[in-house]
């Protein structure tokens, strides 16, 4: 590769002869202007404002404008009396971690080669120094007629630099946020995080162009006497509609595991605030659901007292009844004493006298007149229950 700078890194007293390398360069495909008449080429010459005569590449100097428009002439011999160390001088002013590097500051890259045997061990010392210490190196050179900044890393076995703009030539982040607030859901950070997670890393390497490609296809398209490419189909932008983003995001993450051959399976996630909601509201629902269904206590009592009426009037069924009155005695303390009586009055009906009986009837009725007195000053006071 052909040298662009030839010169010295200063590392202390050390000074390591190099050689300075272009390490990028432009694939873009270029193009001419054209005439677009006849095609002919449009060509740019550097004519003399005073004679009106075209200038020669060798014959074009430099000048300095000044706010009254008066050229002040700059010559070589001008910049190189400058006292400036870094004229012909890579000089290294500090070692940081290369996290201290804003990215902003990053510009063009370049090679140091080591020029000559000589330079071969310094270079070397140099380059291993770096790569132990794990940082970079910030140094200063003058190149194109201006003083620059530089910082040197290591890549495989070649120190590189990569120009860096002054600090302030990086042009402050004012206005560029979103001016109004905006609150972003964890279920949101979730499923970026699902969709960063799915997209994985890439081989830098396998990256290209596709842009270039399919300009030299077009080029070599017209070049064999064809119209060129056909126009794809227009894409519906969605411009100025309001998106669904968690919609977009599951959309994200299923297209991007399709790509990979993964399941297509996402997982949706919502806010947990509204799950919680949901089913407190659920539970809550619910618990109204059951308080409707369940009967009210006095209610409960006249329907065990009109079933063990029943019961005790039906002969055919007297084993029927026991097991009732004794299920709904145990749950039901209201109407066990009834129940029990009930039952008791009908076993005992076969085996003694109708004095006897007519006994029974009468303290049956003094005990169901006893409960209905209960019930009715229980009901009374349910009302001042449920006020208080």
């Amino acid at each position: 590769m052909r040298s662009i700078w030839n010169g010295a890194i200063s590392f202390g007293l050390v000074s390591i002869p190099i050689k300075l390398v272009n390490a990028t360069e432009s694939r873009s495909v270029s193009f001419r202007q054209i005439h677009a008449a006849d095609g002919g080429r449009i060509r740019y010459r550097k004519v003399c404002e005073l004679d009106g005569e075209e200038v020669a590449q060798a014959d074009i100097g430099k000048a300095y404008e000044d706010a009254d428009g008066t050229m002040i002439p700059i010559t070589d011999e001008d910049l190189a009396a400058l006292p400036l160390p870094t004229a012909k001088t890579i000089e290294i002013v500090a070692f940081v971690p290369a996290g201290d590097i804003d990215p902003l500051q990053m510009d063009a890259a370049y090679y140091l080669s080591a020029s000559g045997v000589p330079a071969a061990k310094p270079y070397t010392l140099l380059r291993e120094a770096l790569k132990r210490s794990e940082k970079v190196a910030v140094a200063k050179y003058a190149l194109r007629g201006r003083e620059r900044l530089g910082m040197l890393r290591v890549v495989d076995d070649v120190i590189a630099m990569h120009g860096l703009l002054w600090p302030d030539e990086i042009r402050a982040p004012e206005g560029v946020a979103p001016e109004t607030p905006v609150s972003v859901k964890d279920a949101e950070l979730d499923l970026a995080d699902a969709l960063m997670a799915t997209l994985g890393e890439v081989d830098i390497d396998s990256l290209h162009d596709d842009y270039r490609e399919a300009v030299e296809e077009m080029i070599a398209a017209k070049a064999a006497g064809g119209e060129g490419l056909a126009p794809p189909e227009p894409e519906e932008t969605g411009g100025g509609k309001v998106i669904d983003l968690m919609a977009a995001l599951e959309s994200s993450v299923r297209a991007a595991k399709e790509a990979r051959g993964e399941p297509a399976e996402v997982t949706e996630l919502r806010p947990r605030a509204k799950e919680s909601a949901g089913s407190s509201a659920g539970s809550h629902a619910g618990s109204h659901a059951g308080s409707r269904a369940t009967p009210k206590e006095t209610g409960a009592k006249r329907s065990t007292a009109r079933t063990a009426k029943k019961t005790a009037a039906a002969p055919a069924r007297k084993s029927t009844s026991k097991t009732s009155a004794a299920s709904k005695a145990s749950s039901s303390p209201a109407s066990s004493s009834k129940a029990s009586t009930a039952s008791t009055a009908s076993s005992k009906a076969t085996g003694r006298s109708a004095r006897s009986a007519a006994k029974k009837q009468t303290a049956k009725k003094q005990t169901a007149k006893k409960e209905s007195v209960k019930k009715e000053s229980a009901k009374k006071a349910a009302p001042r229950r449920r006020t208080a």
